[in-house]
């Protein structure tokens, strides 16, 4: 069996204090590939370094939304350029959360915007994030039909039915975190994973964040990280009515071909 963490924080406390010890058991529970998200400007050249120095990591470059109005001044020239890089597969993560509005929304949606652009730019694909900003989400990447033509994943897919095949039909790949392991607020999106092509379904751990509720044991320091994907997967395999293996097969295949992962990792240094 071999998997694909989609979005992960190797860099994120928790995790970065113990990134070798993290990677090893990741590799050992059959996680054969990682792509190590960034959220703000200050975490680009840490993302790229683990890159450079594990051949199965990738690095993606962004603003998250609520990083945006940290970053007033998010220039064409210095993304572009972090973007560049060969270990850099993506922009991201980047999008709207008006759940937490820790940005202004107007802030938040001319980041985004930029964000979208500069990924048209360079020709990479964008991890995209949305929490209660769905319409407005929506309206702004219909703007951007050339980056979505490129690809671009709703990651930490959470929503309603409605919202889960609007992203379809915009043509999003997406991604399923541990949230479907919680029985409070996560079993709604169950009946729904049957819907979501094979060639656009991503699974992603989120690591340090979104532990899967159901996992015995639980670790003592309550962190989520890549070695737990596995039993993420078997929750999604178990919702699509598919074995282990197969949805190994699809998701891992899905990513490398969106995302343009080698099938071998080739030496980064």
């Amino acid at each position: 069996m071999k998997l694909i963490d989609s979005h992960c924080h190797l860099n994120y406390e928790g995790l970065a204090e113990r990134q070798t010890e993290v990677l090893d058991a990741a590799r050992a529970a059959g996680v054969t590939g990682f792509l190590n998200i960034s959220t703000r400007q200050r975490e680009w050249g840490d993302v790229i370094a683990v890159a450079e120095a594990n051949d199965d990591v990738w690095a993606t470059v962004g603003v998250h939304p609520h990083e945006a109005d940290a970053h007033p001044d998010l220039g064409m020239e210095a993304l572009s350029d972090a973007a560049s890089h060969q270990r850099v597969i993506a922009i991201g993560e980047c999008g709207l959360d008006y759940f937490r509005d820790f940005s202004p929304r107007d802030v938040q949606r001319t980041a985004f915007a930029r964000q979208l652009e500069i990924a048209a730019r360079v020709n990479k694909p964008v991890f995209l994030h949305q929490r209660d900003a769905h319409a407005d989400f929506v309206a702004i990447l219909r703007e951007h039909e050339s980056v979505i033509a490129r690809g671009a994943v709703a990651h930490c897919f959470t929503g309603s039915a409605h919202e889960l095949h609007a992203c379809l039909e915009l043509g999003l790949a997406i991604g399923i975190t541990g949230w479907i392991n919680d029985e409070r607020r996560g079993a709604h999106l169950l009946p729904l994973l049957r819907d979501i092509p094979a060639d656009r379904l991503m699974i992603e751990t989120d690591g340090p964040y979104l532990l899967p509720r159901d996992l015995q044991p639980k670790p003592a320091s309550r962190r989520n990280e890549p070695a737990y994907l596995p039993h993420i997967a078997r929750a999604v395999a178990q919702a699509r009515g598919e074995s282990l293996e197969q949805l190994a097969q699809t998701t891992t295949a899905a990513a490398r071909r969106f995302f343009g992962l080698p099938e071998k990792p080739v030496a980064s240094h």
